[in-house]
């Protein structure tokens, strides 16, 4: 359902994603808010200082708000990533890997000055189509 549209006029991603996805408009659209490295607890901010362990973690919470709307990781078609360092990109790319599988998400990342709380290093929305 999801395909990963390349085209000889761009150049290739520089990271773990998509520059466009395509996707047949038929399922559940799920817009996921802005997750952080916040754990299930909702106090435990997991990995402080660590950009890897909250990067995992910010995945993991991905997966529960996909498994939650009855979808996986792979029906995440884009995602927005705000990163407090952006000298993190190919850490934060390391571990996207090990969770979304080709064809990958189109992708935006950009480097804010502040998030909600001091010790969040990376947040991440997502757009997932989940089909019936």
């Amino acid at each position: 359902m999801k395909q990963q549209l390349v085209s000889p006029k761009l150049a290739q991603p520089n990271g773990h994603f998509s520059h466009a996805t395509m996707i047949e408009a038929r399922g559940r659209l799920v817009f996921i808010s802005g997750m952080t490295a916040r754990a299930a607890d909702g106090v435990t901010i997991t990995g402080v200082g660590d950009i890897e362990a909250q990067t995992r973690q910010v995945c993991e919470n991905l997966k529960a708000a996909c498994e939650a709307a009855g979808g996986t990781l792979e029906d995440i078609c884009r995602v927005d990533v705000y990163v407090r360092n952006i000298e993190h990109f190919e850490i934060i790319h390391k571990v996207r890997r090990e969770y979304f599988k080709s064809p990958v998400p189109a992708s935006t990342m950009v480097e804010v000055s502040k998030m909600v709380k001091p010790d969040y290093l990376i947040e991440i929305s997502a757009i997932a189509v989940i089909s019936e």
